[in-house]
C-alpha cells in the first residue's frame, strides 16, 4: 500500500489532467412493440461506414455510438447525449432497447447483418459478421454494452500492459458494481443448453446475478478459451494473437471461405478472422491508419489507451453509464496502473476466468469467495481492499480538479459494496417484480420508453442538429469517393489483407515512455 501512495504522491497534477476518456455504446433498434427492428441501417443517420460518431456493430439493427476523445467527463456525457438526441430524432417510431441483454428475437438467420456498401472495405465488415454469425450464432452478438476507452500521458506500453493485467485481476468489482442483466428474455436461448432459472413465462434469470452479458451466456467461446494470451507484454501479447490469426482451426475450416453458390461465408478459417474477433474484458488499443491491421499499428507505435469492454448499459441512466460510474472507472484504471502488477501465469490466468463467471452468475450471492493466489477471499472482502487503496487517487483526482466528485463515486461504490440493494443488478430484479409481473421484455420496453421521452424533451439547438446534419452528409459522400476508388477485385482484397506479414514484424515492439 506505501509503494501505491508514493506513487500517487509522484503523479504531476499534468498527468491527472492529462487523463482522456471517450465511450463507445452499443444499442438494437426496436419497433414501438419492442421486436427487433428489421429496416437497414436509417439513410438519415449517414453511412455506417465512415460516420465518426453513429456507425452499427454486428447487426443492421445495432446502432453504435461514439463520442471524441474527452478531457472531462461531463463534457464527454454531454456529447454522448446529443448523439442520442439526433439519432432519436432520425428514427421514427423506433427505440433505443436500453439494456445489455436484447429484446424478443426472431430466429437466428433473420437476424440482420450489418451493411457497409459495395466498397473492398466494406463487403469485408460484412463477411467478417457473417463468419461471427456461423462460428458464434447471431443472437450472442446482438448483446449490447459500453466500452470506456481511456488514456493518461507519459504511460509506457509496459505500464499499460501492467494496468491490463491489474484489471483483469479486479474487473470482478466492476462487474459486481454494475453489472445490470440478471435476466434475459426466453428467445435468446431458445434451443441451447443454459443454467437459467425461470422467473416468468418468458423471462429467465440468475437469482444472485450480476451480469449475464460478461457470464456463460455472453461473449464467450470454447475455441477461443484454448487461446493461451500473455498480457505480460506487448510483443507476447501480439505473438499470442498473431499465431490466433494466423492458425488455421479446423472447425472454422469445416466451414469454409465460400459456399457452393461463391457466397462468402467469412473471411478466413483462423481461430480469429481479424483482431476484433478476440473477446476480452480489456483491450490495449491504437488508432489504424487506413487500411492498416490493429496488431501492426500496435507493433509500430505502441499502446495510445485501452478499451474496457466489461461494462453493461445501465438502463436507469438515459445515455446508458452515469458520470458518477466514469468516475470511478477513472480511479479504478488509475489504481490498476499504479498498483504492483506481477506478471501473469496460465494458473491464475484461468483461476480470472473462473473468477468472471462467479460474479456474473452469482455475484450477489452472500458469501461468494473468489479464487486468489492460494486463497479464497469473499468478494466484499477483496473489492473492499481496492476501494480502500482508490482512496488517495479520489483525493489526487480532486485535488487536481476541485470538489469531491471522485471521493463521492468511491463512496458510492464502497455503500453499494456493503448493501447490495443499490446495486444496477438488484434494482432491474426488484423493478420487474414490482411493477412488470418479472417481464424482462416489459420492463426493458418500458424503460426504453421512457429514455426516449427524457432525451426528445432536452434541448436540442438548431446549432448542433445542423452539425450532425452535415455530419451525415459528408459520410455519404466519403462512402461514395471510396467505392468509386475501388478497382481490386474483392477475393484479391480479402486474401492482400489477410497476409501475415501485414500484421507486422514480431519483436520489434517500439518502447513507448
Amino acid at each position: 500500500m506505501s509503494g501505491l501512495n508514493e506513487r500517487v504522491r509522484a503523479l504531476p497534477p499534468a498527468a491527472l489532467h492529462g487523463i482522456r476518456r471517450g465511450i463507445e455504446k452499443e444499442s438494437l433498434r426496436v419497433q414501438a412493440d419492442g421486436a427487433l427492428a428489421l429496416t437497414p441501417h436509417p439513410a438519415a443517420l449517414g453511412s455506417a461506414l465512415t460516420h465518426s460518431h453513429i456507425t452499427t456493430d454486428f447487426s443492421e439493427a445495432q446502432l453504435e455510438l461514439i463520442t471524441g476523445v474527452h478531457a472531462g467527463v461531463e463534457a464527454c456525457v454531454e456529447e454522448l447525449t446529443q448523439i442520442h438526441q439526433f439519432v432519436y430524432r432520425m428514427i421514427g417510431d423506433e427505440m433505443l432497447w436500453v439494456a445489455s441483454m436484447p429484446c424478443s428475437l426472431p430466429a437466428d438467420e433473420a437476424i440482420p447483418i450489418g451493411r457497409y456498401g459495395s466498397s473492398n472495405v466494406g463487403r469485408a465488415k460484412s463477411v467478417y459478421r457473417l463468419g461471427l454469425g456461423h462460428r458464434y450464432g447471431r443472437r450472442m452478438q446482438t448483446i449490447s454494452g459500453i466500452h470506456y476507452n481511456w488514456s493518461m500521458p507519459g504511460v509506457s506500453n509496459d505500464g499499460y500492459f501492467g494496468l491490463i493485467r491489474n484489471f483483469r485481476r479486479h474487473a470482478f468489482l466492476l462487474l459486481y458494481l454494475f453489472g445490470a442483466s440478471p435476466a434475459v428474455c426466453s428467445s435468446f436461448v431458445a434451443g441451447r443448453h443454459h443454467a437459467l432459472q425461470v422467473l416468468n413465462e418468458h423471462t429467465l434469470y440468475m437469482p444472485h446475478g450480476t451480469s449475464l452479458r460478461m457470464g456463460r451466456l455472453g461473449y464467450q467461446s470454447d475455441a477461443q478459451a484454448s487461446l493461451e494470451v500473455s498480457y505480460n507484454s506487448l510483443e507476447r501479447y501480439a505473438a499470442s494473437l498473431q499465431e490466433a490469426l494466423t492458425r488455421t482451426y479446423p472447425r472454422y475450416e469445416a466451414i469454409g471461405i465460400r459456399n457452393a453458390e461463391g457466397e462468402y461465408k467469412q473471411l478466413a478459417t483462423s481461430l480469429l478472422q481479424i483482431e476484433n474477433e478476440f473477446y476480452g474484458t480489456i483491450r490495449p488499443k491504437r488508432v489504424i491508419l487506413p487500411g492498416e491491421r490493429p496488431l501492426h499499428a500496435l507493433r509500430e507505435r505502441g499502446v495510445e489507451y485501452v478499451e474496457v469492454r466489461c461494462m453493461d448499459l445501465d438502463p436507469f441512466v438515459p445515455v446508458g453509464i452515469a458520470p458518477q460510474t466514469m468516475r470511478f472507472l477513472d480511479l479504478f484504471l488509475l489504481h490498476c496502473l499504479l498498483a504492483d502488477s506481477p506478471p501473469d501465469t496460465p494458473q491464475e490466468i484461468a483461476a480470472l476466468a473462473r473468477n468472471q463467471e462467479r460474479v456474473a452468475g452469482r455475484g450477489r450471492e452472500p458469501g461468494l469467495r473468489l479464487e486468489c493466489g492460494d486463497g479464497e477471499p469473499p468478494l466484499t472482502e477483496w473489492g473492499g481492499r481496492v476501494i480502500e487503496e482508490c482512496a488517495p487517487i479520489a483525493a489526487a483526482l480532486d485535488a487536481a480538479h476541485g470538489g469531491t466528485l471522485y471521493r463521492d463515486a468511491l463512496a458510492a461504490a464502497s455503500d453499494a459494496l456493503r448493501a447490495d440493494d443499490g446495486l444496477p443488478s438488484t434494482r432491474v430484479l426488484a423493478t420487474m417484480a414490482r411493477d412488470f409481473d418479472n417481464s424482462h421484455n416489459r420492463f426493458v420496453l418500458t424503460q426504453s420508453e421512457r429514455t426516449r421521452d427524457t432525451l426528445l424533451c432536452l434541448p436540442f439547438t438548431t446549432e448542433v442538429d445542423a452539425r450532425f446534419r452535415d455530419q451525415t452528409q459528408k459520410s455519404m459522400d466519403a462512402q461514395q469517393t471510396i467505392e468509386a476508388m475501388d478497382t481490386l477485385p474483392f477475393e484479391d482484397y480479402r486474401r492482400q489483407y489477410l497476409l501475415s506479414e501485414r500484421l507486422g514484424t514480431p519483436g520489434t515492439s517500439m518502447h513507448r515512455e
